[in-house]
């Protein structure tokens, strides 16, 4: 993965670094957990610059990806290489939502808010089509995930003694 975020750094050079940091975040294969460090380590954006962009970016995609997963998916569905895809992604997804599927809203929030594998805000959107859940609820449980997987990312990058002497 992150000879595919250099590339993309190394493909963007001429663009605002809040641009770049902003298009990792809303991708599937970075999310803000490749994009808050980039624009903290590569890019020396602030904290809460590379944060809120990183939030932002994240969370700009949920409720469209969620609307179409609820309308569209059905009609891509009949594209073999999406179908591929999808079905594999699906396969991924599916055996980590037990404690989703237990605990619902709570459970996606957690889901998404753990940076691990497989866990950001797309899987979130599709753990929370494959379980049926409320739209609306789900676009606020994968907000609070991206918050929480934000804040995570933004302590393991910079450690919790430079958190500790800003707030101070």
């Amino acid at each position: 993965m992150n000879s595919i975020i250099e590339k993309i750094i190394e493909i963007s050079s001429n663009l605002p670094s809040e641009i770049v940091v902003f298009v990792l975040s809303m991708l599937p294969i970075s999310e803000l957990r490749g994009a808050i460090p980039v624009g903290i380590s590569v890019y020396k954006l602030s904290i809460e610059k590379a944060l809120f962009i990183a939030l932002v970016g994240n969370f700009s995609f949920v409720i469209p990806f969620l609307l179409f997963l609820n309308t569209l998916h059905k009609h891509c569905m009949k594209i073999s290489w999406y179908k591929n895809f999808f079905n594999w992604w699906y396969s991924k997804v599916k055996a980590k939502t037990k404690n989703i599927e237990k605990y619902e809203y709570i459970g996606l929030t957690l889901f998404v808010g753990i940076p691990l594998p497989m866990t950001g805000a797309w899987s979130g959107c599709l753990a929370s089509y494959i379980l049926g859940l409320n739209l609306w609820k789900s676009t606020i449980a994968i907000f609070l995930g991206i918050l929480i997987a934000g804040i995570i990312v933004v302590f393991s990058t910079v450690g919790i003694e430079k958190i500790i002497s800003l707030l101070i």
